[in-house]
């Protein structure tokens, strides 16, 4: 126990991503510390692994007429149609400079772990750029202007935004409060029935053909007071519901498990 969390006498060196070593409170060398927090009992992540699932997928569909690859056509601009992973980095750690360019691929399972800066950097590697607010949500709620991306009524299990249980308080094994500062963790977004493939729910459609806008992972725009929108797997309703939703709490620095992106680009 350190600081009132819970944690293991380790190596520094193994102590890395989420968990802290903090000096003081073990015995034996001054290289083995208190990492905090330690995982649940069940957990058998490991948090300094890479994994990548997306190695092995076909490169991008072709686009709509007069956008890139992996793209749809919604009303003046081109938008992802998939949320967006980085090519040959994992989807579970934070991209580094130099960051990857972005892709839109079905079933990849998508980055999180990133922040506006660093998605408007992939974006960029692709030839493309974040989503302004206007276009997000245009290409979210359609046409018709529908709460959520595929009418105006909810529709439950559409979408991938009811997980029952907070990932943190799952892999920590607590619903303590010093779990929401440990949302950085890898294994957050490699537990059962969380971050899913991207277009692995069909029902959650916009009617240009684009997946995934509600639920799964928040998405950044281009706002530059920082927003992230559409909700992620857990929740879709407490900023607003469907398309609406919104969050506006961090700047573009801010990262963690649930916040994603897609990219738009304007058409030639």
């Amino acid at each position: 126990m350190a600081n009132s969390l819970p944690g293991s006498c380790i190596p520094t060196s193994e102590c890395r991503e989420s968990r802290t070593p903090v000096a003081g409170q073990c015995s034996g060398p001054a290289t083995i510390q208190c990492c905090t927090p330690r995982f649940a009992p069940s957990v058998t992540c490991d948090p300094n692994a890479a994994p990548d699932p997306n190695a092995c997928l076909p490169g991008e569909a072709p686009g709509d007429v007069g956008c890139p690859p992996g793209m749809a056509h919604v009303a003046t601009f081109c938008i992802d149609r998939f949320e967006a992973s980085i090519a040959a980095h994992s989807p579970f750690h934070p991209p580094v400079a130099p960051i990857g360019r972005a892709v839109s691929k079905r079933d990849a399972v998508p980055q999180g772990y990133i922040s506006q800066v660093a998605a408007g950097s992939a974006c960029a590697a692709a030839g493309k750029r974040l989503c302004t607010d206007a276009e997000w949500l245009r290409a979210c709620r359609g046409a018709t202007n529908t709460t959520y991306p595929y009418g105006a009524a909810r529709q439950p299990s559409a979408c991938n935004d009811a997980r029952g249980v907070h990932p943190a308080a799952e892999l920590y094994g607590t619903n303590e409060p010093w779990i929401f500062s440990h949302l950085d963790s890898p294994c957050l977004a490699q537990e059962a029935n969380g971050l899913a493939p991207s277009g692995s729910h069909p029902g959650c459609v916009t009617d240009s053909g684009v997946f995934d806008m509600m639920g799964n992972l928040h998405e950044w725009t281009a706002d530059p007071a920082g927003t992230f929108r559409g909700g992620f797997y857990v929740d879709t309703m407490l900023n607003g519901p469907g398309c609406t939703y919104a969050t506006t709490a961090h700047d573009v620095s801010y990262s963690d498990y649930s916040t994603g992106f897609r990219c738009c680009a304007d058409p030639p």
